[in-house]
């Protein structure tokens, strides 16, 4: 399966948020704003415009009651939607700093509190629209505001440019914060969306073993009928008027048809049913074979060790696993595909080469993280990306919940080409159908 099927679902997921979500976070800030505004006026005894102050949280409720009744709080929000919610809290805010010191206020820098919310859950375009008017607010009220609320008669009067260096460090952590929360945010979602894709492709894998067991039953238990239907209509062919031979001559001959159907089906499963046992040598087969026809040799070398060979339960996490590195060695390699295996007793190893360009050396690291680009060839003179990486994340993946450890590196010049090392501890390669099923 290409990178480009297994990430269609997944390559540009929707955000949304909840209404539920933002309204709790509107209640939380308007709880927040009257407690300071109660310690303030009654703890402090600070004179400031009491009642306009209390007019914005007033007026934030009554938007939060009405969204509640308006609209189902646990459906999903579109994004310009939530991005005007969020620029509503801005703008209340700014109104509050307004009437108590403007940046003076040391609760300005709860600017940057909306515009976290909207990196985390909005898309780009909207959080810079955001951090931009937060940015807005902040430079007017540097020289708009009221007075800042304190103690005595004499009101407080800060240096301009310690207003300027207010006003930017809160530009500033709004950037910065804002960039870093955007990528660790994105990371998750990829890495939560690929893992997604991973679960499907495994539940997949392991529905057409289960099918591919359920044809070879059928096969096994309809061959003895079909037997049956076929000798009694040789029998009464042979004794019948001749009005009816024809009728019963093809009756004969479709039943013959239709065992030999059954047999290619069971012949196709003899080494394929869910519950078979096969050796490591068997299983290298398997997995080769879908990839033998597209213009690339594949060389199969399995080492001949004094220890007994390694038998593992049908494995379609490690079927997919090598199946999709092998995939992606034919893909870039010019001439030929290695797949090298040993053991002994404790570990059991598997290495497949291609002749192909290598890894680029800044992908090296990275080779196996999800929607990481790679190109065919280094010459490509279409330069066209070969999808999204995260069909080698799948099989990464799958591979290391059946115990293998993966590695990647470039051959030794002068040699050139990729090598993906996969090793197991011999007990848990063994014993790794029970243990990939058991991990999803």
């Amino acid at each position: 399966m290409s990178d480009d099927l297994i990430s269609a679902d997944f390559r540009h997921p929707r955000r949304h948020v909840r209404l539920d979500t933002i309204l709790r976070l509107r209640w939380l800030a308007a709880l927040g704003q009257l407690s300071a505004i109660f310690i303030v006026a009654q703890g402090l005894e600070f004179d400031f415009a009491v009642l306009p102050c209390l007019a914005i949280i007033f007026a934030s409720a009554v938007v939060n009651l009405g969204l509640q009744i308006a609209f189902n709080p646990m459906q999903r929000m579109e994004p310009i939607y939530a991005a005007l919610l969020l620029a509503l809290n801005i703008a209340e805010l700014a109104g509050l700093l307004y009437f108590t010191g403007g940046l003076q206020n040391p609760f300005a820098f709860l600017f940057l509190g909306p515009v976290l919310i909207a990196a985390t859950a909005l898309p780009t375009r909207m959080t810079i629209a955001l951090g931009v008017f937060a940015a807005g607010c902040a430079a007017l009220l540097g020289y708009n505001h009221q007075p800042l609320p304190w103690a005595g008669d004499e009101a407080v009067q800060l240096p301009e440019i310690y207003l300027v260096g207010v006003w930017l460090s809160i530009l500033l952590a709004i950037g910065v914060t804002s960039v870093y929360t955007f990528q660790v945010t994105e990371e998750a979602r990829k890495l939560a969306d690929a893992l997604s894709a991973t679960e499907l492709v495994l539940e997949r894998e392991q529905h057409l073993t289960q099918i591919d067991g359920l044809a070879a039953a059928a096969a096994h238990e309809l061959g003895t009928p079909l037997s049956t239907i076929f000798l009694i209509s040789r029998e009464l062919e042979k004794t019948a008027p001749p009005e009816m031979a024809g009728d019963l001559k093809t009756l004969r001959e479709q039943a013959q048809r239709c065992r030999e159907i059954l047999a290619k089906i069971s012949h196709l499963n003899a080494a394929g049913a869910p519950f078979d046992m096969m050796p490591l040598s068997t299983l290298i087969e398997e997995a080769v074979a879908p990839h033998r026809d597209f213009g690339v040799t594949i060389k199969i070398r399995v080492a001949v060790s004094g220890v007994a060979e390694p038998v593992v339960m049908r494995n379609p996490a490690i079927l997919y696993g090598i199946g999709n590195i092998l995939e992606n060695a034919v893909d870039f390699a010019r001439d030929t595909v290695e797949v090298n295996a040993w053991w002994n007793a404790e570990t059991v190893q598997i290495m497949i080469s291609d002749d192909g360009p290598g890894i680029k050396p800044d992908l090296l690291k990275r080779i196996g993280e999800p929607y990481l680009s790679r190109r065919r060839h280094a010459d490509d003179a279409s330069n066209e990306r070969s999808g999204l990486g995260l069909g080698v994340f799948i099989a990464r993946t799958l591979l290391e919940r059946t115990g293998a450890k993966v590695s990647f590196r470039n051959k030794l010049f002068p040699d050139h080409g990729a090598v993906v090392q996969l090793t197991w501890p011999r007990n848990r390669f063994e014993n790794s159908e029970i243990s990939a099923v058991a991990e999803v």
